[in-house]
């Protein structure tokens, strides 16, 4: 098994949405609407949910861009 260190921290490559995996089983996204910035946070419960967070970890090239946590804090102040 792969293992991993959190925080990891990623966005979706049209920068609508940033992602912050704080475990395995859950994860901070901030929703990005216009001027808007709206933070969620997820726990997983369901299996598509656990999928979504090993995807963002292991396979997130074709979707999301690995960023840094300075990036990420930057949009979370604007929350």
């Amino acid at each position: 098994m792969k293992t991993v260190n959190y925080p990891q921290y990623r966005k979706y490559k049209n920068h609508k949405a940033y992602f912050k995996i704080i475990s395995e089983k859950e994860w901070e996204e901030i929703q990005v609407l216009g001027s808007k910035f709206i933070l969620h946070t997820f726990t997983v419960k369901i299996l598509p949910d656990r999928n979504f967070i090993y995807d963002m970890t292991f396979d997130y090239e074709n979707n999301w861009d690995k960023i840094e946590e300075e990036e990420y804090h930057e949009i979370l102040r604007k929350v």
